[in-house]
């Protein structure tokens, strides 16, 4: 006689189970295939740089109910005036795989999502470039479910519709560098009083370390934070050949 489990024999088990996994994915097909009928055309931004961003709208409508509407920085500066050492601190820090990846890169995605199940929440990490880039421009804040598969088709959508630079370039030029600071002219400027050309290594190291928390970091000081992400972008910075000993051993000391 056919062994039962819970009532069931084992075989009809197993088909209950493939009946309920296969309804799921088709239902997150169908779910998916109609957001991707939502999302942005992102076509325009080939040529044009756009005026605003989701983020920047959010912000202005948080500090207007507050009373403190900061003014917005934002000073667009074009791809090739920003130093490569500077562009090379950003992607050690946030997004090393950039130029090798379709907009999304899965190892670090499967990363998170054990993390976000270990932990019983959905915590940041994970994200590259141009998903942080589709974020910024055309949703909120909020951590869900939704909002990240969003994030995921429009950065798949970034990624067919422009080139690695111009994700890149757009990327520099928008994201959060402190209140009301948008884009790393603006960054160079307000923190350090200088345009982004003429920023030291140990201030781009400084730029890159606060923007996983820019309303929370002054790159100015060196708090907690600070000596750990600055030591850390040192390393990753000599280990793939982008300084040499000599600078390695000055930002390590400029971060004790």
């Amino acid at each position: 006689m056919r062994k039962k489990y819970n009532g069931l024999p084992r075989r009809g088990k197993r088909h209950v189970l493939g009946y309920i996994l296969a309804s799921a994915a088709a239902l997150l097909i169908v779910f998916s295939g109609s957001l991707w009928l939502t999302l942005p055309d992102v076509s325009d931004l080939k040529t044009k740089n756009p005026k605003t961003t989701s983020l920047i709208r959010l912000r202005l409508a948080r500090s207007g109910t507050k009373r403190k509407a900061a003014p917005v920085r934002i000073d667009w500066v074009a791809f090739d005036q920003i130093p490569p050492l500077l562009k090379k601190c950003v992607l050690v820090s946030e997004d090393a795989s950039f130029y090798d990846h379709k907009g999304v890169d899965y190892a670090e995605l499967k990363a998170s999502i054990r993390r976000d199940i270990r932990e019983g929440r959905l915590a940041r990490g994970g994200s590259t470039v141009t998903q942080q880039l589709a974020k910024n421009l055309y949703l909120s804040t909020s951590k869900s479910f939704v909002r990240k598969l969003r994030e995921f088709l429009i950065a798949r959508r970034l990624e067919r519709a422009l080139s690695k630079d111009r994700i890149f370039h757009i990327y520099l030029n928008v994201i959060e560098w402190g209140p009301g600071v948008y884009g790393v002219q603006a960054a160079a400027r307000h923190w350090f009083g200088k345009d982004a050309d003429g920023l030291t290594l140990e201030e781009m190291v400084r730029l890159a370390a606060i923007i996983p928390r820019p309303l929370r970091s002054d790159p100015r000081r060196n708090d907690g934070w600070m000596k750990f992400k600055g030591r850390w972008i040192a390393d990753t910075l000599q280990t793939v050949g982008a300084i040499g000993p000599d600078d390695h051993q000055a930002l390590v000391r400029a971060f004790e």
